[in-house]
């Protein structure tokens, strides 16, 4: 079972191949765009010791060579740093404009080498092949790219739009179950903000996803990229519609932040937590019936999720303390927070209207709990 989702933005339009066995395939796709004969692969120490070498040989099968560079996993990697090293390295490597760089891990891999690629002669092309849900659902569609700030997550970056994504879900059947969950919650967080039939299908059948039911995993993949690129193809650059996206963000990257971007809180957890915060928000604000937040939270816990703020481990500073950094969030506009909120189960909008009293009492709230 393999599905194809159309990203069609006027001269920097995609595809995104979503299926088992894409690896294999990766050759020919890469020889049809073009370019030099010659690949840069970025990925990451994990995968490249489980994956590099399937797709350096189906790269070396349709006539192509290949170098690779991995970095240490993890969101650190999202640094100054990293990007200078990426950098230099695709310099070295003597890259040209029409060439393609790949993008082969997670969301680090696929924002850092996307942000290179952005900055890199002015931009030069590059494919992103997914290896983590939440990267095949979220981050590798859309042409966010970036890296991490002492200041906040994601704050140095460019839109940047990828030349194609080979979304392979044979790669997710070797995520630790923790990582896969993670991911889960970019899944669920799309059909909260805009598909309530998508989340009752949810309800049914992600267990057998999560156990690993290709179909399942299939169809969730298609549905959430499918929401994301109609969403990208009204508001590329986020002016209005696509911060819909950034359900559960506000909070989640507020706590990624307290957190030091470590291995405490995961980003697809933090976003569960979030969306969970959210649509209590929503309901103490009046916005939807109490039985919407609840319903949230039960299918979290029965995935096996982290849905309370008290479900990560170790310390965090207080509510005002969070609250300041949410300050820090690139949806602040005019200084006001911007926060996604519900009417009710795929009912989401956007406000700056939120009381911040109200969000004080939420997270004073959830720390005591």
């Amino acid at each position: 079972m393999t599905a194809k989702v159309h990203v069609d933005l006027p001269g920097r339009a995609y595809d995104i191949h979503i299926g088992p066995g894409l690896i294999a395939q990766a050759g020919a796709h890469l020889a049809a765009l073009g370019g030099r004969r010659h690949i840069c692969i970025i990925t990451d120490d994990n995968v490249a010791r489980l994956h590099l070498a399937g797709l350096q040989g189906a790269l070396s099968a349709a006539g192509l060579t290949s170098s690779a560079l991995a970095l240490p996993p993890g969101e650190a990697t999202k640094s100054w740093t990293q990007l200078e090293h990426v950098t230099e390295w695709l310099l070295a490597q003597k890259v040209e404009r029409k060439d393609c760089v790949i993008a082969f891990g997670g969301g680090v891999i696929g924002d850092l080498a996307g942000f290179a690629a952005a900055i890199l002669r002015r931009g030069v092309r590059f494919v992103q092949i997914p290896t983590s849900l939440l990267a095949q659902v979220d981050s590798s569609v859309g042409g966010k790219t970036g890296i991490n700030s002492p200041h906040g997550k994601n704050l140095i970056g460019a839109f940047h739009q990828p030349a194609l994504v080979l979304a392979d879900t044979y790669l997710l059947g070797t995520l630790p179950e923790r990582d896969f969950l993670a991911g889960y919650g970019e899944v669920v967080k799309y059909g909260l903000l805009g598909d309530a039939a998508f989340f009752d299908w949810l309800e049914t059948s992600a267990p057998g996803m999560a156990a690993g039911d290709m179909d399942a995993r299939v169809r969730a993949v298609t549905r959430s990229c499918e929401m994301k690129a109609d969403i990208v193809r009204r508001d590329e650059t986020e002016q209005g519609d696509r911060a819909l996206l950034n359900l559960g963000h506000t909070f989640c990257h507020a706590l990624e932040s307290a957190t030091g971007y470590s291995d405490r809180l995961l980003h697809g957890e933090g976003v569960a937590i979030g969306c969970a915060l959210a649509f209590e928000l929503s309901a103490r604000l009046g916005l939807c019936s109490q039985e919407d937040p609840s319903r949230v939270r039960a299918h979290l816990r029965a995935m096996g999720m982290k849905v309370d703020i008290s479900d990560i481990p170790g310390d965090l500073p207080g509510a005002e303390a969070l609250l300041h950094l949410m300050g820090q969030d690139k949806k602040v506009q005019d200084g006001k927070l911007r926060f996604i909120l519900a009417r009710g189960i795929g009912e989401a909008f956007i406000t700056s209207d939120v009381p911040g009293d109200a969000v004080l009492d939420l997270l004073r709230d959830a720390l005591r709990s």
